[in-house]
């Protein structure tokens, strides 16, 4: 065996990310000074869980973190899938946040994968799991994925700080992607949305959808938000209640926002004396700020809204040799940090073009001609 050669990068920012290139295009990776001046340095548990995933999910990977956890050797082995997988995503982060790497991952394993997530289903960093089963499936049958066999279950609810949620994702593998062109965002049809709340009257629900469809039904009819109360060991361990709302487009195009109300996490309320605990928003307040920020998402235009430009890009970036050319609106910084990061792994660049008749953005790029090779064909 010679001496394996690593891609060697700096800082904890997108670590998630880094890992899930290097898995699919088999780079080692050297991650260095990983928050090295903070009070706390090192790794943070969602990153080892992270890790932790990545390990059950694939076959004879390396993992290797210094003493302090601000150095991490990663040397990926082959994405193997499986059935009745179960990982507790513990509660640093909700499941939204090891969803996305998941798709990606389980699309080029060798079997079909299935996995019950536990841990925190709803919360304001991430993008929930309901936001996930409306906007990140669609956006992946676009690029060639069958549609059976590609499912998202939400079988209990979690909120912070204490969790409890649980979903069964089931992923099925692709040979390769296809190649897209996806520029026509067309008009906003009907929207459609789901709220939620556990440990909490289910009457939060109405006030919230109240006060959205009061700023939609001035724009478009067609507008339906479903409610999803929680009780008993589905409602999880917190109080809370949230909403995740959806636009759909003549064209098919799934532009979401979302957003959940519940206590804070230990390490957040730290700071603050107990007196200050921050209180939390009302219900109608949520609604007619969930509606602003979809609003804003529709008005900037592109096929997917800012929270998903990564996801687009990365599957654009995965595709076959072949032109791939999609609009979005006003890049955001983690879809910069995504190009950035497919740049340094695949060694794809994006050619990017805006176009100020309608102030969005046009991106084209030749995929890196990934091939699912250890797929079973029969």
């Amino acid at each position: 065996m010679g001496k394996t050669s690593y891609t060697k990068f700096k800082g904890s920012q997108s670590l998630r990310q880094r890992l899930l290139l290097s898995t699919l295009s088999s780079t080692p990776i050297l991650v260095e000074d990983i928050r090295a001046d903070e009070t706390w340095p090192g790794l943070r548990p969602h990153e080892v869980s992270f890790l932790r995933l990545l390990e059950k999910v694939c076959d004879d990977c390396v993992v290797e973190i210094n003493e302090t956890g601000t150095k991490l050797k990663y040397k990926p082995g082959i994405v193997m899938g499986g059935r009745n997988l179960i990982h507790d995503c513990g509660l640093g982060r909700s499941i939204g946040y090891f969803l996305e790497p998941l798709l990606l991952l389980g699309l080029f394993a060798k079997k079909p994968l299935s996995i019950r997530l536990k841990g925190i289903t709803n919360d304001p960093k991430d993008p929930s799991v309901d936001t996930f089963q409306s906007t990140a499936l669609p956006i992946l049958k676009r690029f060639g994925v069958p549609s059976e066999g590609l499912t998202l279950k939400i079988e209990s609810r979690g909120v912070p700080p204490l969790g409890g949620g649980e979903v069964v994702l089931s992923i099925p593998t692709v040979q390769n992607l296809n190649a897209v062109t996806w520029t026509d965002e067309g008009m906003v049809q009907k929207i459609r949305g789901v709220t939620f709340s556990t440990r909490v009257s289910s009457q939060f629900e109405m006030s919230m959808i109240y006060s959205a469809r009061g700023i939609f039904n001035r724009l478009l009819p067609d507008v339906h938000i479903f409610t999803d109360h929680k009780s008993g060991p589905q409602a999880g361990n917190s109080p809370g209640y949230g909403i995740s709302l959806v636009a759909k487009t003549t064209s098919g195009c799934c532009i979401s926002a979302d957003t959940s109300v519940s206590h804070a996490r230990g390490e957040e309320t730290d700071e603050l004396e107990e007196s200050e605990k921050k209180e939390l928003s009302p219900p109608e307040d949520v609604g007619v700020q969930i509606a602003s920020v979809l609003l804003g998402e529709i008005e900037q235009g592109g096929v997917v809204d800012s929270t998903h430009q990564g996801l687009l890009f990365l599957l654009c970036a995965l595709c076959p040799q072949d032109v791939s050319k999609v609009r979005v609106g006003k890049l955001s910084p983690h879809g910069i940090e995504t190009l950035r990061n497919i740049r340094d792994v695949l060694g794809v660049k994006f050619d990017i073009k805006p176009d100020p008749s309608t102030g969005t953005v046009i991106l084209k790029c030749v995929g890196c001609g990934l091939r699912n090779l250890s797929r079973k064909i029969s």
